[in-house]
């Protein structure tokens, strides 16, 4: 592709004079560190490095032509120099053109909240697989094209992988794609250039601080995306939390909105709960899923709007939605054969974790005990652990907290931090265990028939980040061990 062909799309734009910008282009790279011969190198800020100190390294690699919102002083200018407002939002919008714009050929659907986002975006993808569509899913656990799964870093992929992905997904012919939208992605333009079909939201409640600063801030990066919908595309909104409304306030897509308490397009009701299932009313319809609590009420709702917002037939969904589920590592129900049992969860906000206790306790509706292991991650929202650990203590009737990713923070900082959102009479029932095998080992053997343990905080996750390595580290696998070595005993 030429210079020219590719730059049309971006908006307003200075070139420097004397240059051909009908020169090849061999490929777009924002990384100069993997700068290949005759690629546009797009000098993009980041959080904590600015692109345009690397445009003489990206120069001297063999970059055909430059991207940058300013040309440094002293730079040599042997080749083309782009001069763009934003060239983060530069970067989505070449790599769309550069692509031949997939998310247009996708009914491309992004999911954004602070729960429940994995959720939602796995079980569209795979309900509309069971409605017989080929169809591809972005998520923090995996992407996956038509039942081929392939590891993932982010909730959003950086924008060269995400551009990527959305063409080979329009190339082996999905129809649909779901994918989870994290208000970093918003934020830092990761979506650029990228063509939505319909939004939803789930639901927004305290949660990475650490880099948002504020509450109005990550509220308005969630905002930002639905701001963004064209007229063409859907919107729709969880109505039962403060910031459902909010969400839709300008967005110029068709509006739709579900709700367990009040009058909405997609209303539902919570008739019997298990801890494998739930009788649901969905406008008027029973149906019993394979999910539990009233958070994957809320999660099946939306699930079901977009699908009706996507022109499917409603008790086709339904019919579908009843042999579904539930993710990996989402309220993953593990039966004891002594009679009680765990659920591993990624709960990891105290809104999460919320939750999740109140489900159990509405299915065990006083005939059994709560023991909740849980702990918080390091170098993130430090104000957010106090908060869990009063949460996770108020709904528990034994609280242990343990390491979770300390990342590069020690690990019994960040429980010492939990435990100073802790009473005195809340510390008679917690327990402080660093190690999390044994802090779960301990939860097993306190727990007798009719309890359940709440190992909570990773779900999914297979390791434990600590100093800048992955141990390996499942709770499932570890739960299922020590059951194992009880029933062998």
């Amino acid at each position: 592709m030429t210079l020219n062909e590719l730059i049309k799309s971006l908006p307003a734009t200075q070139i420097t004079a004397g240059h051909d910008a009908g020169l090849p282009v061999s490929g777009i790279c924002p990384d100069s560190r993997k700068i290949e011969r005759g690629n546009l190198f797009i000098a993009v800020r980041g959080t904590t490095v600015d692109g345009h100190d690397y445009i003489s390294d990206a120069i001297e690699k063999g970059a055909s032509a430059i991207v940058c919102e300013h040309v440094p002083p002293g730079t040599n200018p042997s080749v083309p120099f782009i001069v763009v407002p934003d060239a983060a939002e530069a970067l989505g919008i070449l790599l769309d053109t550069w692509h031949g714009h997939p998310s247009s050929r996708l009914a491309l659907v992004g999911v954004t909240g602070t729960n429940g986002k994995t959720t939602v975006a796995t079980v569209l993808y795979e309900l509309f697989r069971k409605l017989g569509y080929k169809t591809g899913l972005i998520s923090t656990v995996c992407n996956c094209i038509d039942g081929s799964p392939s590891a993932t870093g982010h909730t959003t992929p950086d924008p060269v992988t995400l551009h990527g992905l959305l063409a080979q997904m329009a190339e082996e012919g999905c129809r649909y794609v779901f994918m989870e939208v994290s208000s970093h992605a918003v934020d830092q333009k990761r979506i650029s250039g990228i063509t939505y079909r319909g939004g939803i939201f789930t639901n927004l409640t305290r949660d990475h601080l650490d880099y948002h600063q504020t509450v109005e801030n990550y509220l308005k990066a969630k905002k930002k995306f639905f701001d963004n919908l064209p007229a063409s595309a859907f919107a729709v909104t969880n109505v039962d939390d403060k910031s459902g409304l909010v969400m839709l306030q300008n967005t110029a897509a068709r509006k739709y909105t579900c709700s367990l308490q009040t009058a909405a397009d997609f209303k539902g009701k919570v008739l019997e709960s298990h801890f494998e299932s739930t009788e649901l009313s969905i406008n008027g319809r029973e149906i019993n899923v394979h999910f539990a609590g009233r958070f994957n009420a809320y999660n099946l709702l939306a699930v079901y709007g977009a699908a009706v917002a996507l022109g499917e037939n409603p008790e086709k969904i339904l019919v579908a939605l009843s042999v579904l589920r539930p993710v990996s590592g989402r309220f993953e129900t593990i039966p004891s054969p002594l009679g009680y049992t765990a659920i591993v969860d990624y709960a990891h906000t105290p809104d999460a974790l919320t939750n999740v206790l109140n489900g159990i306790r509405e299915v065990l509706n006083g005939r059994g005990r709560i023991i909740t292991v849980v702990g918080a991650g390091g170098n993130r929202d430090r104000g957010k652990r106090p908060l869990m650990a009063k949460e996770a203590c108020r709904l528990s009737d034994q609280l242990i907290l343990t390491s979770d990713n300390p990342r590069f923070e020690e690990p019994d900082a960040i429980i010492q931090d939990m435990v100073n959102g802790l009473s005195r009479d809340d510390l008679n029932h917690t327990l402080c265990i660093t190690d999390r095998r044994q802090a779960i080992t301990t939860a097993i053997r306190l727990a007798q028939k009719g309890d359940v343990i709440l190992v909570a905080g990773k779900g999914h996750e297979d390791y434990q980040d600590i100093k800048g390595v992955k141990h390996h580290f499942d709770d499932r696998e570890t739960v299922k061990d020590i059951f194992a070595a009880q029933q062998n005993h």
